[in-house]
């Protein structure tokens, strides 16, 4: 019986945290998708673990791994000019960026110009805060702006540390993210050095064969999210001292029974116990889609030749 997989790996977590390796496999034949394997992986234990990561990309057969961790470098990474300042960048794509935001907001300030007083009600109207409202009823880009994403467009494009896919990701999901997580995306703004010197040092180890993705845990939920694959309040007590543990159960049942993924006791008593597992496992749907040839296109100038970012679709 022919069958394919693909791996993930969350890079988050500290310094003592153990991290784990996901497999998720397929097998047409009988039309069902399985975990089939959990590697947890130990910093303090290198040696082990470097042969364990070897071992486990040989034995499974392993030809394709996402990770939450970006694959491609900010515009400033390589470059040798005598720097202008990032507002200033002479660089194409950061160019492109800039003027792409400034047209969002030359668009917003063009209705306010033209009239003002309807301008000023919408804006009231949209403050209001509204208990369970739909986060998915305007996108991110669409007028009026929230003033959280004005901010964010104001504060500019920083090219040390965002790429232009980081443009992307704000004009779809600024709002979503900030409303359900309190967080941004910025490719580099949340990765620390230990985490730069961990992954560079852990993908010596991978295969030369070995295709990177990169996805985000969070777009991955508020995308199971807008397909009512989870609801707002799964994703809201994740994290929380005491029902994440039985919070994480039920999600991952939910999406065990929508996506078609079984999941061996074993493996699920780790991925309720474990949020660094969890958070591999929820990689994993990333890459499900991409095996199904569901996730969407980005356009060419968020280069995803090189980002290899993954947006899934669940619908």
């Amino acid at each position: 019986m022919d069958s394919k997989n693909i791996g993930s790996l969350s890079m988050k977590g500290g310094r003592n945290d153990n991290f784990y390796f996901c497999l998720i496999e397929y097998y047409p034949d009988s039309d069902r998708w399985f975990l089939k394997s959990l590697l947890p992986v130990k910093d303090e234990e290198a040696n082990d673990s470097d042969e364990a990561i070897r071992a486990w990309i040989h034995n499974y057969s392993v030809k394709q791994l996402v990770v939450d961790f970006p694959l491609s470098k900010a515009a400033c990474s390589e470059c040798e000019i005598d720097c202008p300042g990032a507002g200033h960048c002479p660089k194409p794509d950061v160019i492109l960026v800039r003027d792409k935001i400034k047209a969002l907001l030359n668009e917003d300030q063009k209705l306010i110009n033209t009239n003002p007083k309807k301008y000023e009600q919408e804006r009231n109207k949209a403050d209001e805060i509204v208990y369970n409202r739909d986060i998915f009823e305007k996108e991110t880009a669409h007028h009026l702006l929230t003033r959280s994403f004005k901010r964010r467009l104001k504060k500019g494009f920083l090219p040390y540390w965002n790429r232009t896919l980081d443009f992307w990701i704000w004009k779809y999901y600024y709002d979503q993210l900030l409303d359900t997580f309190n967080m941004s995306f910025d490719s580099f703004g949340n990765i620390s050095l230990m985490i730069l010197s961990r992954f560079s040092y852990i993908k010596r180890h991978f295969p030369k064969h070995v295709e990177l993705f990169e996805a985000n845990e969070q777009v991955i939920l508020i995308e199971l999210l807008r397909s009512k694959i989870l609801l707002r309040k799964d994703i809201d007590m994740l994290n929380d001292v005491d029902l994440g543990l039985e919070t994480r159960l039920e999600t991952i049942k939910k999406i065990e029974n929508k996506l078609n993924i079984f999941i061996y006791n074993h493996d699920l008593d780790i991925l309720v116990k474990n949020p660094r597992a969890f958070d591999s496992f929820i990689l994993a749907l990333a890459g499900q889609n991409v095996l199904q040839k569901k996730n969407l296109s980005l356009p060419e100038w968020t280069q995803p030749e090189e980002t290899k970012f993954i947006v899934p679709n669940f619908s």
